[in-house]
């Protein structure tokens, strides 16, 4: 359960202010259909999160096994201190408008998600849990958190949400993290 709750709460702060939470204001903005934007959300987070937490578990299982935790925590210092650096506002392009909502969605946060901070997360909270579908699951939910109030409500709640506040959050967040795992690696 605490893969789970974990994986939820890193990735639901850490979005805010992403890249791609500003690619979900961009297309609540030039489609209709929420629901299909949602559900694109959705279908690319799932495909992307599965593919990084089995990358996770499996690099635990070739990396020598005293050395997984210091890299575990190391990558999670290293995340805190990316999220500090905003993202640039990089707008989706219309090319993929002709697919409709639910398409253009899943093809654009596939691809905005790729090497993303969140991505990197669910890489690094499927090696330290080894609990793959629960960070899988919690991960997805995170985004969709995340995500979901800025498709139905737009800018309003983007003009509502203080960034740096958020940004600050999702450091201290990832920063805890590493020294817990530290202290863990260190303990045992």
């Amino acid at each position: 359960m605490e893969a789970l709750i974990s994986s939820t709460i890193a990735v639901t702060i850490a979005e805010i202010g992403d890249k791609s939470q500003l690619l979900s204001l961009f297309l609540a903005s030039r489609f209709t259909r929420r629901y299909a934007i949602i559900a694109g959300i959705l279908a690319a987070t799932l495909f992307n999160h599965t593919v990084s937490a089995w990358f996770g578990v499996w690099l635990l299982k070739v990396i020598p096994p005293g050395m997984a935790p210091w890299l575990i925590s190391a990558s999670f210092l290293l995340i805190a201190l990316w999220l500090l650096f905003p993202d640039q506002n990089e707008e989706g392009s219309g090319r993929f408008d002709r697919f409709g909502p639910f398409i253009a969605t899943t093809i654009l946060f596939f691809l905005v998600e790729i090497g993303d901070k969140t991505q990197i997360a669910t890489i690094v909270l499927a090696a330290k849990y080894n609990q793959t579908s629960l960070v899988i699951l919690g991960t997805t939910l995170g985004m969709v958190i995340a995500n979901l109030p800025v498709v139905l409500a737009g800018g309003w709640i983007m003009r509502k949400i203080p960034l740096n506040y958020a940004r600050w959050t999702a450091f201290a967040l990832f920063l805890a993290m590493g020294v817990i795992t530290i202290y863990s690696a260190a303990a045992g």
